[in-house]
């Protein structure tokens, strides 16, 4: 360990996981945020042990203090928000639960776009409510690509690799979002890859299926047109 490092600390979670490395600052914030009870484990690194939070002395008081470091309440996130997307849909509630943590709940109105082509792309989104087209522009007029509704994802490839917006998505009627950053995402895989596992796992296989799918629509309209002529 860096010997300008301090201490470092892993916390086990109800779903199972090994939460960390992280430090003492970000492990009173999540006492604010109730991801440490006083009723967790927690491993002390430079001692080599697990122990209940409360026997950590650097936490005492703040369990003990009334009001400490608390976060804002959640806006009515539950697992069964994820459930309507088709990743998520076999996952359990835990681990679910695990993954809102990371995700940001958004409202969009009706005609309003999300993304637009050409910018730079940092998160992705899953459409829980809703529906919203993709499209580009094409001579000045609109080109659809696709619907987008409730279970569907969009901006994937922003958590794959560093890009641009390909398309434009605007929602069609009033739709409510779950965004995933790609900050947020490499924040899951530092604390928690054995979380982080099964979702690239599952977003993996859902790229897959979208570039076959792709393919196929690009064979059909190839033939479509060759038997035209």
């Amino acid at each position: 360990m860096d010997e300008n490092q301090g201490p470092r600390y892993f916390v086990w979670g109800i779903d199972n996981i090994a939460y960390g490395p992280i430090e003492l600052p970000t492990l009173v914030n999540w006492i604010g945020d109730e991801r440490v009870l006083p009723e967790s484990w927690i491993y002390q690194e430079n001692k080599s042990r697990w122990v209940l939070a409360t026997e950590v002395p650097e936490l005492t008081l703040i369990f003990k203090k009334k009001g400490a470091v608390r976060a804002p309440a959640r806006k009515e996130l539950s697992a069964d928000s994820l459930r309507r997307i088709k990743i998520f849909s076999q996952m359990d509630g835990i681990t679910l639960e695990s993954m809102l943590r990371y995700m940001e709940k958004i409202e969009v109105p009706p005609f309003r776009v999300v993304v637009r082509q050409g910018e730079a792309a940092d998160s992705m989104y899953f459409v829980i409510q809703g529906e919203l087209r993709a499209y580009v522009m094409l001579d000045g007029r609109e080109s659809t690509l696709a619907p987008l509704g409730v279970g569907d994802m969009f901006g994937e490839i922003a958590l794959l690799q560093s890009s641009t917006r390909t398309a434009n998505v605007a929602a069609n009627t009033e739709s409510v979002l779950l965004r995933l950053s790609d900050s947020s995402f490499r924040q899951i895989l530092k604390e928690a890859p054995s979380l982080a596992a099964p979702f690239t796992a599952e977003l993996a296989r859902a790229v897959a299926a979208r570039l076959v799918r792709l393919t196929k629509q690009y064979g059909d309209s190839v033939q479509f047109s060759r038997a035209a002529q």
